[in-house]
């Protein structure tokens, strides 16, 4: 049976129409003609209701077929999302005939390059249907670089309209013959879409068409060989922003793949340049540069694809004695690296200023944590914004005596644990500098807390792994000289928790994160002016 049966023939039907759509607004545009724009606008509808078919005919194979393997469900969910951006270029072909209509000398637009958008556009649509069926990677990269063209179009019919604007040159008909230069850019911006459903239908992965072509570039496969069906497999989506995906070997190949990550330059470059100094360090913790292209505001990079897994899915899965040993990994690990990179340089506490850059965040989702001054009975609550300022105020007077080189962002799931090789991998490293080992200490612990496990069993765990590091960071500190940790940490921890509600939607959950936040800042705020190696962090904070 074929994957498409009961699509395929509404589909080609869908496509030849909007082609003919196509083709008619640009015989109106060349000899207006108001029985010709009536056909197209009438036509409209069936195109209209041709969409809506094979849109419930695409739902019906998702939701009522018995067949769910994922290359037929991600083929029909291609063939949707190229039926809508049909439609949408069919509507704009119906917009091009209106704005036609207002040009009120109809030659005035001959001065411009229309037939070449209209032409692209053409050839494009007519690459549609066999892209999608055959699912060719190589057909989806030519409709999408119609966009490309169509861009290009846009921008020099619009300078060549700017300038007879500015020359005073009928502007009524200038602003309709940019009116229509827009819609042909529209559809251009629609066949993107088109080419890019194609792509994922043949990968089985959404990629954007830059994301696509900065993996074929980095595979170095050359842009007439495209990635086989398969072998990319997205793993996810940093909140930087960053794409991650793993890119798979040849069957039967020792290795065990690679990591194709893609994102803005800037953060890629510095990650680059902090797995480079990782490896240095320490070889292996890191894993290793496989290529790395920069393409204007955005980069890629291909990285070793480390074994083993990553803390987070250690703690929820294994037994307590791989967990054990797991932590006493992680300690040693960062032990060593901290005793290693140490330098004697004060260095200022700065959790608070990292708190308030990340409260705007925090109050979106959740706004009621935005509390003014109460009362209770004789019990005055302050504001949050005067105890904030109190904090800051605070904070001001501790500093760390000497810097290490930091994570940057400590949590359990940028931890790779192998167990066969009994060692521990550091990943994504955008975020790494030089700074105050607290900053790792309380970012580690925050990622245990704020898992939203509730399992008695699951949350002695999570218990276990933090209690296991603050050990080690006080022993550490201890063997430092560092007399005021337990009150950096208190900060530090209170930033991490109160930050961690903005990830948290359940408001419940989230309010714990946030009020045990300020608890400690309260904490510390009620300790400023006696001296910082008094000040003990409360442990009970971090058992739910």
């Amino acid at each position: 049976m074929r994957i498409l049966e009961g699509i395929e023939e509404n589909f080609r039907f869908m496509v030849l129409e909007v082609s003919k759509q196509v083709t008619s607004a640009l015989q109106v545009v060349e000899r207006p003609d108001p029985d010709q724009i009536k056909r197209i606008e009438s036509r409209d509808d069936y195109i209209d209701n041709l969409k809506s078919v094979i849109e419930n005919t695409c739902w019906g194979r998702i939701h009522g077929s018995s067949d769910r393997n994922k290359r037929t469900l991600d083929l029909v969910r291609a063939a949707n999302i190229i039926n809508i951006n049909l439609e949408r270029i069919a509507d704009y072909a119906v917009n091009i005939v209106s704005q036609v209509q207002y040009l009120t000398d109809p030659g005035f637009i001959r001065r411009y390059n229309y037939r070449e958008p209209f032409t692209d556009v053409d050839k494009a649509l007519g690459l549609v249907f066999p892209a999608l069926i055959r699912q060719d990677v190589t057909l989806a990269l030519r409709i999408c670089r119609a966009e490309f063209a169509l861009d290009d179009h846009f921008k020099t019919a619009f300078d060549a309209i700017l300038a007879d604007l500015r020359r005073g040159e009928s502007p009524e008909n200038a602003i309709s013959s940019f009116n229509i230069f827009r819609y042909l850019e529209r559809m251009g911006d629609a066949l993107l879409n088109i080419g890019e459903a194609v792509i994922f239908a043949a990968l089985g992965e959404k990629l954007k068409i830059h994301q696509y072509q900065a993996l074929q570039d980095s595979l170095e496969l050359g842009e007439g060989t495209p990635i086989p069906a398969g072998d990319f497999h997205s793993i996810w989506g940093t909140r930087s922003g960053c794409r991650i995906g793993r890119v798979q070997e040849e069957p039967g190949s020792r290795s065990k793949g690679v990591l194709f990550k893609e994102g803005n330059a800037v953060k890629l470059a510095r990650e680059k340049e902090n797995i480079e100094r990782w490896a240095r360090l320490s070889p292996g913790l890191p894993p290793s540069i496989q290529a790395f292209q920069t393409d204007g505001d955005s980069a890629s990079m291909l990285l070793e694809y480390l074994g083993g897994c990553n803390v987070q899915q250690l703690v929820l899965t294994a037994d307590r004695d791989i967990i054990e040993n797991a932590c006493f990994l992680i300690t040693q690990t960062a032990a060593g690296l901290w005793e290693q990179t140490l330098v004697r340089r004060p260095v200022a506490a700065d959790a608070m200023a990292q708190l308030r850059a990340r409260l705007d965040d925090v109050f979106r989702l959740h706004p009621g944590f935005d509390t003014d001054r109460k009362t209770l009975g004789v019990q005055v609550v302050p504001a949050l914004a005067d105890l904030l300022t109190a904090a800051e105020a605070a904070e001001k007077t501790l500093a760390a005596p000497f810097s290490v080189f930091l994570h940057g962002d400590f949590n359990l799931n940028n931890l790779v644990y192998d167990h066969t090789a009994q060692r521990i991998h550091y990943i994504d490293l955008h975020r790494s500098r030089d700074g105050d080992y607290v900053q790792d200490t309380a970012v580690f612990l925050a990622s245990n807390f704020r898992l939203p496990f509730w399992d008695i069993r699951l949350r002695g765990q999570f218990e276990l792994v933090m209690r296991r590091f603050l050990e080690f960071t006080r022993a550490f500190a201890a063997e430092q000289g560092d007399l005021a940790f337990e009150a950096r940490l208190t900060f530090a921890v209170a930033r991490a928790l109160a930050t961690s509600a903005r990830f948290e939607v359940n408001s419940g959950f989230a309010q714990e994160l946030f009020q045990r936040g300020l608890y400690l800042l309260t904490r510390a705020v009620a300790h400023a002016g006696q001296p910082w190696e008094t000040l003990t962090f409360p442990d009970p904070v971090l058992v739910y």
